[in-house]
């Protein structure tokens, strides 16, 4: 994965099990029911556009047409399925876990997509918000933060109201990558 550029390479290792998993699934056929599950969970969040890509690479389909209409991160985990398949070795390694400092560009993005109407980002950008937020503690308070980034609050003494530092941190992150994004 080293040759991918570094957000690829963060989309890939955050969805490393379910890379593995489908790659699995069409491999050993005995396995695929059990990779179902999980889809249907990934159905119901709002991931139906890559869920049915999916479906298509376990049913033999290996043709690269299927990433049109697929947002960056579909195709991107679409693709790491359809590379793993052709070849194992580039496979995302299940021991690393996906590096935190990218969690503010990536959500920028999703925050940025669904304020510009891209439906599917702005259901799993709620749905992620209103978890974090029934967790409590700290990763309440960023999804709480995150909810009112969305109705357009940019005030970071408001949003990072009772966070510790490394809350603090990815909430400003989060602010400056928003206001690159919209510059752009």
């Amino acid at each position: 994965m080293a040759t991918l550029p570094e957000r690829v390479q963060q989309i890939v290792q955050s969805h490393a099990k379910l890379i593995h998993a489908v790659v699995h699934a069409c491999q050993n056929r005995d396995s695929a029911g059990e990779l179902e599950p999980l889809l249907e969970v990934a159905a119901a969040n709002g991931w139906t556009d890559l869920v049915a890509a999916i479906r298509r690479i376990l049913g033999g389909d290996r043709n690269v047409s299927m990433l049109q209409g697929l947002d960056e991160e579909d195709s991107t985990i679409v693709e790491a399925i359809l590379r793993g398949l052709q070849d194992p070795s580039t496979l995302p390694d299940l021991s690393q876990t996906a590096d935190p400092g990218m969690a503010a560009p990536g959500l920028a993005y999703m925050i940025h997509s669904a304020s510009t109407g891209d439906t599917n980002a702005l259901q799993m950008v709620a749905t992620m918000a209103e978890q974090m937020s029934q967790a409590g503690g700290e990763m309440g308070r960023l999804g709480a933060a995150i909810s009112r980034i969305m109705q357009g609050e940019t005030d970071p003494e408001q949003l990072c109201e009772g966070m510790d530092t490394r809350g603090e941190k990815l909430v400003l992150d989060i602010i400056t990558e928003l206001n690159r994004l919209r510059t752009h």
